[in-house]
């Protein structure tokens, strides 16, 4: 170690040494330099003859000139001049140079003025122009040569041609990036652009060769390995049509992702991402009132249940950035909760946070969760979501799924929650499987939880236990107050890109592992929306709730499965059926080819965000529904496996597969 110690030493002393060189040469050179400037400036204005020189102007620049030495090294040094790594000097070494040309010049006009005598005209002009040339010069020579030697070893190695397709400010950042990046072996051989006017000239030597419709002709003319799509100003709808035409290639696609990278100066090649299949989608970025959204959650007490999850972690997230009083994660998992843990410490510091381990379906912990923190808002969010394996465990859906949300409803009207707010699914409508069934419940348990409070008969919803100490009441559960305030409301969505459990973690692990890729039936369809946009409509939804509602989401326009897998084969630059083949496996038990949004019996209200709606609920008897929900319970915890026929009487939309 001493050993290593002293090598490591040794060499950063040969370093500092080679530094203190360099800088006392390019010193020698700035005294050589300022002085050879104004002696070239007086020998042109004299016709370039050294003998016509008149003698009084030269020994007058003779006198000043270790004035004029000591005064250039004392205004080099104030600007930094021997402080810059000049292998990477750019706009601001530039704008150094000509301060530094044009303050020692004006002095020189002046001292040699005032102290000796007037020289003539060109002797300051010419003499000004020709010391920014020297100084400047070797300064940015150095730069240039490196890369001239970088170009010309990448020449002689492999390179991959890249086609750059925008040729706007942000295309010309990149282009230059790519220049100037000594490690890289990528080069642009080609531009496209929209533009006709660009079309046939060139940005820094390379051609524009035409627009979108030229993109796959000039891929195989140039033999393109590579596309970067720079244009962060083009609509959704735009960027979907380049990059529906890239993706028919075989090249690597990335992506700048939008013009906010423009305006907050991020553009260059750090900034550019793969091409991932929502940018397929080709759908408008969705909005939200921000300060709808900051008003409802600033400064409360929210909990989440099942904040560990894919849509539990990002509704953490979009809270935790809008100044809550405290945020409160209940889960089941402990390393999902451990995660979303340590990123929200890092990202928000002064957040005040909590992490919970715990079932929705122990009416105890959930009972203590409530009486401790008292929560002014829940988003229900914890919830078994997989299909098939929900079809292999009929009972667990219904325990955790249904009796679950309905224990933690109970504890937020007992403890005084100003919202409840329940996450639920597409699936919810007209159920095919138990999973979808079980969601409906969950949707019924809020609706009925609101009916019951404003009809002003709350005591008439049971306290649903499993523990035999409960019944006596030796738990201690809170009593149901007189005044509640409560609102139920259910959030109804689509599958959201890259959730745990969705399609598309699973299509690119089998792509990556070399196929096949399974799809289940060649016509199955889904909505789908991103998880940040998903979350952001759950909490403006949020806002807008005033009891017993079921919001419904805007998912856009259904997406064909097959189409989704064979996008992500192209993205990822091979070929569906060929170097990927594609597999259909049939439908899995409870599984439709397409989901609803809104059952055929559902109105639909709007709102003031045009991309979340109403649905108008189904009548139901709550009291018969409440009997029932009890009776659903002891078969769950009995595990009887005809539990789906009851569901079915309770659920009469259920139709099992």
């Amino acid at each position: 170690m001493i050993k290593q110690a002293e090598e490591e030493k040794t060499v950063l002393n040969n370093k500092r040494k080679q530094i203190q060189g360099a800088t006392l040469c390019l010193i020698l050179y700035d005294i050589l330099a300022v002085n050879a400037a104004y002696f070239l400036a007086l020998w042109i204005r004299f016709d370039c003859q050294f003998s016509k020189i008149e003698p009084k102007y030269l020994m007058t620049y003779v006198y000043f000139v270790p004035i004029y030495t000591i005064l250039c090294l004392i205004v080099f040094r104030g600007l930094r001049l021997y402080h810059s790594i000049w292998r990477f000097a750019s706009y601001s070494e530039l704008a150094r140079v000509v301060v530094s040309s044009a303050v020692t010049g004006v002095c020189h006009t002046i001292l040699i003025t005032l102290i000796f005598q007037r020289m003539p005209i060109t002797y300051y002009v010419f003499g000004m122009a020709i010391q920014f040339i020297l100084i400047v010069g070797v300064r940015f020579s150095y730069r240039f040569i490196l890369l001239e030697r970088s170009r010309r070893a990448r020449k002689a190695e492999h390179y991959h041609n890249v086609m750059l397709i925008g040729a706007g400010t942000s295309g010309r950042i990149i282009l230059r990036d790519m220049d100037r990046a000594t490690e890289s072996d990528d080069r642009v051989c080609c531009i496209i652009d929209d533009d006709p006017t660009k079309w046939g000239k060139y940005i820094d030597g390379v051609p524009v060769v035409g627009g979108r419709d030229d993109i796959l002709a000039n891929v195989e003319k140039y033999h393109v390995e590579k596309i970067y799509v720079v244009i962060p100003s083009a609509t959704a709808v735009q960027r979907r049509e380049i990059l529906n035409i890239c993706k028919e290639t075989s090249c690597e696609l990335k992506s700048l992702p939008g013009i906010y990278q423009l305006y907050n100066g991020e553009v260059g090649l750090q900034a550019l991402k793969n091409v991932e299949v929502e940018d397929l989608l080709g759908r408008e970025p969705i909005k939200v009132e921000l300060r709808e959204i900051f008003d409802q959650l600033s400064g409360k007490v929210i909990l989440v249940t099942g904040g560990g999850g894919s849509i539990g972690s990002e509704l953490c997230r979009q809270i935790a950035a809008h100044a809550p009083k405290q945020l409160i994660i209940l889960d089941v998992y402990e390393n999902n909760a451990y995660d979303i843990q340590q990123e929200l410490k890092k990202k928000y510091p002064g957040l005040h946070l909590e992490v919970l381990i715990g079932s929705v379906r122990d009416s105890r912990r959930i009972e203590q969760v409530f009486a401790k923190y008292r929560p002014d808002i829940v988003y229900h969010a914890a919830a078994h979501k997989h299909v098939p394996l929900m079809e292999d465990s009929p009972c667990e859906s219904i325990k955790n799924n249904a009796i679950g949300t309905y224990k933690t409803a109970y504890a937020a009207m007992t403890h005084g929650c100003k919202r409840f707010v329940l996450i639920s699914t597409d699936k919810a409508v007209n159920p095919t499987n138990i999973m979808g069934a079980s969601k409906r419940l969950c949707e019924m348990i809020v609706q009925t939880f609101d009916y019951m409070i404003k009809a002003g008969t709350p005591e008439k919803l049971p306290l649903l236990y499993v523990h035999a100490e409960d019944e006596s009441g030796s738990m201690g559960f809170a009593k149901i107050p007189d005044q509640i305030k409560t609102e139920f409301v259910a959030v109804r969505f689509g599958n959201v890109l890259g959730s745990n459990g969705s399609v598309i973690p699973l299509f690119k692990k089998q792509i990556e592992q070399g196929g096949p890729v399974t799809v289940t039936h060649p016509d199955i369809i889904r909505y789908f929306m991103t998880i940040p946009e998903a979350v952001s409509l759950v909490l403006q939804a949020g806002g807008y709730a005033k009891g017993g509602e079921i919001f419904v989401l805007d998912m856009g326009e259904p997406v064909k499965i097959e189409a989704l897998a064979r996008n992500l084969i192209k993205l990822s630059g091979l070929r569906p059926d060929e170097d990927i083949r594609i597999e259909y496996t049939g439908l899995r038990p409870g599984e439709k080819l397409y989901e609803e949004k809104l059952m055929e019996e559902e109105g639909m209200e709007t709102t003031p965000n045009k991309l979340i709606h109403i649905g108008s609920p189904i009548a139901f008897d709550h009291e018969t529904f409440l009997m029932q929900l009890e009776v659903l319970m002891k078969k769950a915890y009995d595990n009887d496996e005809d539990i789906r026929a009851y569901v079915q009487e309770i659920v009469a939309t259920y139709a099992p597969a």
